[in-house]
């Protein structure tokens, strides 16, 4: 099996810092947007059109739901208090369930080829190897496995002593693949925690579903400025994510989205809207 470095490993990236935009070809940078760039991002790097891209990006006041949240009972309740709480919501197109993001989280996505050659949970592993480089200077602690109590828990949740700081995501697109990570930088992950487990309280009430939804508790989660000795900060995280990749690659590239990008991303995005027509109603 190739090791994480071998998977990320290429000799030129791309890079995409979209953190601090609020408009990307006319449109407005939310959640929908991003999704839409990443599937954008999959089909150019799969096609070896674009080179491997990292691609971070921020979205205050969001909370992404998965596909079985969107069918809650009484999701309507749930979408109401989180816009009570002054929070939209935007279904993803990849695997996971209810994610808060805000200002404080940082969200990175690795943008890889030839996926028929590397099997979902090699690019799960790497994208946590990824994270354990970049902070290793600062702790030797992070574990990946399960954090039961946390939200959108899965076999990849990052921890430190047992406390969930991120959780990874994938979305395959022909032979492209979006691996995402939302890193809890700043903040206070109990606070986030706490508005998904009232989302679900409100959105499943007592009623019986064939999905099992997480009873989130709020003491399992963090960010990595509570767990780490230090601080740290979205700027100095963001440091950290291009000097990590300068030591993977020869080449960082910064290059615009060619014209048939942009054409893929308005269909793209255009099948962002659809799926959340539903929610977007609701709000």
């Amino acid at each position: 099996m190739q090791s994480w470095k071998e998977i990320i490993h290429h000799p030129t990236f791309r890079y995409m810092d979209q953190s601090n935009e609020t408009k990307f070809y006319n449109e407005k940078i939310t959640a929908l947007t991003s999704f839409a760039i990443d599937d954008t991002l999959a089909l150019s790097v799969g096609d070896d059109e674009s080179a491997p891209t990292i691609r971070l990006w921020v979205h205050p006041h969001t909370v992404v739901l998965g596909i079985p949240d969107a069918r809650l009972p009484f999701i309507e309740e749930g979408v109401g208090l989180l816009s009570e709480r002054g929070y939209h919501a935007v279904v993803r197109n990849s695997g996971g369930l209810a994610v808060a993001l805000d200002d404080g989280v940082l969200n990175i996505s690795l943008v890889l080829p030839d996926m028929k050659n590397l099997p979902i949970h090699a690019c799960y592993e790497a994208m946590v190897s990824f994270v354990q480089y970049m902070l290793a200077d600062l702790t030797n602690e992070i574990e990946a496995y399960e954090i039961v109590g946390s939200y959108c828990p899965g076999d990849y949740d990052l921890s430190i002593g047992g406390k969930k700081f991120a959780g990874i995501s994938q979305r395959r697109v022909k032979d492209g693949a979006a691996i995402q990570i939302y890193l809890d930088v700043e903040g206070h992950g109990q606070e986030r925690a706490a508005l998904i487990r009232d989302f679900y309280e409100i959105g499943l009430k007592d009623a019986e579903t064939n999905f099992s939804f997480p009873e989130v508790v709020p003491g399992t989660m963090a960010s990595l400025s509570e767990l780490l000795p230090s601080k740290i900060t979205m700027p100095e995280m963001k440091k950290r994510v291009y000097a990590t990749l300068e030591d993977l690659s020869e080449n960082i590239i910064t290059t615009e989205f060619s014209e048939r990008e942009q054409e893929n991303f308005i269909k793209r995005l255009e099948q962002m809207k659809k799926r959340n027509e539903k929610i977007a109603g609701m709000l």
